[in-house]
């Protein structure tokens, strides 16, 4: 069990437990545009959805799941938080969710496998929830372009070194960054993480800052602390 300020997440049903990705993202994710629905896509725990009921006021916060188990501690999560009337998750691949389309959202926001590597253990529940091939990133991208709503904002945390390539996906179908946060672990740390989000039009200066988690171990920056103080016990 990990306890937030506002909602506690169970998480020993699933393979990918809450980590620094995801709490990184689901405080990071711009909600500028005030959304009324949220997309969740690869929804694990249901952390993301979690914080962004926290965070806004959106009153449609859908998230889907393919995994059976991730999906049945997801939907409890969502029942023993103070946003239940908020929070619906669906138990389906994305390929499903997308065959017949009936919302746009106006935030879509995933955490996605990213080990692209070949190689895989022998626990296929968090090879699925680890693996690229598990939710490939065109994959992602075609169902962002498909389901974002006209001022949507898509928001994805992918290794440093996919960036490129994914902001080269997203161009494909007319998604342009307009904010992207690189993130290291401390000052002297290679950049790891790269915070992206995307909106259906270019613009002509984009938001680019790095963010730096740690000054020393378990001593964090101040830009850390300010980004996840409102969901951290201890920040």
């Amino acid at each position: 069990m990990f306890s937030f300020k506002k909602f506690t997440v169970l998480q020993d049903k699933c393979a990918m437990k809450v980590g620094t990705d995801s709490v990184l993202l689901g405080a990071w994710c711009p909600i500028d545009n005030h959304p009324f629905s949220v997309l969740d896509i690869g929804a694990g725990t249901g952390i993301l959805s979690l914080m962004l009921a926290q965070r806004s006021n959106a009153e449609q916060i859908d998230a889907i799941e393919i995994d059976e188990n991730a999906y049945e501690q997801c939907v409890e999560n969502f029942e023993n938080s103070p946003w239940s009337d908020r929070l619906f998750c669906f138990h389906a691949g994305l390929d499903e969710f997308v065959a017949e389309p009936e919302e746009e959202y106006d935030i879509i926001i995933s955490n996605p496998p990213f080990y692209s590597e070949d190689f895989k253990t022998d626990n296929s529940q968090r090879d699925l929830a680890r693996f690229q091939d598990a939710l490939p990133f065109e994959e992602l991208v075609e169902a962002a372009n498909l389901l974002l709503s006209e001022n949507g904002i898509f928001a994805v945390i992918i290794p440093f070194k996919e960036e490129e390539r994914f902001i080269d996906l997203c161009a494909e179908v007319e998604l342009f960054p307009v904010k992207v946060t690189r993130v290291k672990g401390t000052h002297n740390t290679l950049v790891v993480r790269s915070l992206l989000a995307f909106k259906r039009y270019e613009l002509s200066v984009l938001e680019a800052d790095e963010l730096v988690i740690e000054i020393n171990r378990h001593e964090y920056t101040d830009d850390y602390i300010n980004l996840t103080k409102e969901f951290y016990l201890k920040m």
